[in-house]
């Protein structure tokens, strides 16, 4: 079996230190996720610039981290199901939202939750959402542009989702109080 190490900013190859020194700078701490991808430089900042522009879309924060949830959820991440919990609590998401995502279940703000469908169906479909189902988006009040930001968001979002998957990244501490795991069938 492979194992990956969570590298610090002592053990990670020098192209990641300054990854790892702005993930404790915004987190204060390196999280797992983190040390992991400084194994691959590349990978790293690959993943933090996802991370900036997501940011930059037209989404609010709530619509971000429904995003981010949503694409974790349906992947089922235990990791980013955990961290993106506690960020959105962070972030004022509503609860309701955080809860509904969590645990399978359509968000009472019908805008919201027409995001989070849009986004479990981009997901699920590989990007071959129906004319349909795009319509439906928009009609809910999005723009053909956060269509594309939806995409943009669930490709970060499937990059962590497939290092967790593949390194079985322990959820950190500070994460720990929204662990998650995948209900079974």
């Amino acid at each position: 079996m492979t194992k990956f190490i969570v590298h610090t900013k002592d053990t990670a190859p020098e192209q990641s230190v300054a990854v790892l020194e702005g993930a404790e700078k915004a987190f204060g701490f390196v999280p797992n996720l983190m040390g992991t991808m400084a194994e691959s430089p590349a990978t790293a900042k690959g993943y933090l610039t996802l991370s900036q522009i997501f940011d930059q879309t037209s989404f609010s924060r709530t619509e971000r981290q429904v995003i981010l949830l949503a694409a974790s959820r349906y992947n089922e991440c235990h990791y980013c199901m955990a961290a993106h919990s506690v960020i959105a609590e962070m972030q004022k998401v509503p609860q309701e939202v955080i809860e509904a995502i969590r645990n399978d279940r359509p968000i009472t703000d019908p805008k919201l939750e027409a995001l989070r469908h849009f986004t479990t169906r981009m997901v699920d479909k590989r990007g071959w959402v129906s004319d349909e189902e795009r319509q439906a988006f928009v009609d809910a009040g999005y723009t053909r542009q956060q269509i594309l930001e939806v995409i943009l968001g669930v490709s970060y979002k499937t990059l962590s989702n497939y290092v967790n998957h593949m390194v079985d990244t322990l959820v950190d501490a500070a994460f720990a109080a929204k662990a998650w795991t995948p209900p079974t069938v």
